[in-house]
């Protein structure tokens, strides 16, 4: 049973096998967490024995948790298809996966980035579930906004209860933010366009004391590289770039992760946890998952570096 969080650090479920929920985000409802992400507990794939850093897609894992230390395994909620003409094909790509909850309609919806192995379909594709476990139904996808490429993604719901899709578009070389319909299956057709040529992706997004904050990073695929912050008075921008969040040694690297999720934690006031991946592209199934406490200075954001710490 585990008492801190160990960044870096094997993860183990409380079945004693390894988490597999990369590139994932946190859902929380009628106090339990859901934490949703890759599945990439098969070995990677080889062409002329060749290793490639990639695994063939299993589906989107599940887990749950009353104190975000320990985390019982909730099974493959979306799970892959054998059928080459789904988007979900074992062949496919099926990255940064985030659960979200409809108010109105009591639905959760579960949203992924689907792609093709050669990363040109760039599509943002939807489930839905009356439950947080599931089983999702797989509704299709989307080039939101008139056929806008999605690729590296999350999903942010506001206050007011509107949803937000932001997602690395043109190539990856502007980040966009598409405003969701209220049912959270598609959009209303009003974006903004962000960071142009900046090339930024892996966003995550949270709201304190009534400003946005968001850190991505850059395009270098598996490999680290320096995050930094964005800051806006509106969900939809504009956003300003300002620098690295990271304030202690390996800032420069982000510590040798990749953003994914910020978590606000409930109960706790001004409480934030840096959710990333630090990807092995060697060996996909052993990534593991570094997160971070958030702190504040006024209203600038710092992610120090802490080996182990809690709540």
């Amino acid at each position: 049973m585990y008492t801190a969080f160990h960044p870096k650090e094997v993860w183990l479920d409380t079945d004693g096998n390894v988490i597999q929920a990369h590139g994932g985000g946190i859902l929380y409802k009628d106090g339990v967490y859901y934490w949703y992400g890759e599945n990439k507990g098969a070995d990677n794939c080889t062409v002329e024995g060749k290793n490639l850093a990639r695994v063939d897609v299993i589906g989107i894992s599940c887990y749950s948790s009353t104190d975000l230390y320990n985390w019982k395994n909730e099974g493959v909620v979306l799970p892959a298809s054998d059928d080459p003409d789904s988007d979900l094909y074992t062949g496919k790509v099926l990255e940064r996966p985030k659960c979200i909850y409809n108010k109105r309609t009591g639905k959760y919806l579960l949203w992924a980035h689907v792609d093709t192995a050669d990363y040109k379909f760039a599509r943002a594709g939807v489930a839905i579930a009356d439950s947080p476990t599931g089983p999702f139904t797989y509704l299709g996808s989307f080039r939101p906004n008139a056929g806008e490429m999605s690729r590296d993604m999350t999903v942010f719901v506001d206050d007011d209860d509107v949803a937000y899709l932001f997602h690395s578009s043109e190539d990856n070389a502007t980040m966009y933010c598409s405003r969701m319909n209220a049912d959270y299956t598609g959009f209303d057709g009003t974006y903004t366009r962000n960071f142009e040529g900046e090339y930024r992706e892996a966003p995550c997004v949270m709201k304190r004391n009534g400003r946005y904050y968001m850190v991505t990073s850059y395009c270098t695929g598996w490999a680290p590289n320096v995050a930094r912050v964005a800051v806006a008075d509106s969900v939809m921008g504009p956003w300003t770039l300002l620098g690295n969040p990271c304030v202690s040694e390996g800032a420069e690297l982000t510590y040798g992760g990749q953003s994914t999720h910020i978590l606000k934690v409930e109960d706790m006031e001004d409480t934030y946890i840096f959710m990333a991946d630090i990807w092995k592209a060697e060996n996909l199934q052993d990534s593991r998952y570094m997160w971070l406490p958030i702190e504040w200075d006024e209203d600038q954001m710092q992610i120090p570096f802490v080996e182990e710490w809690r709540l």
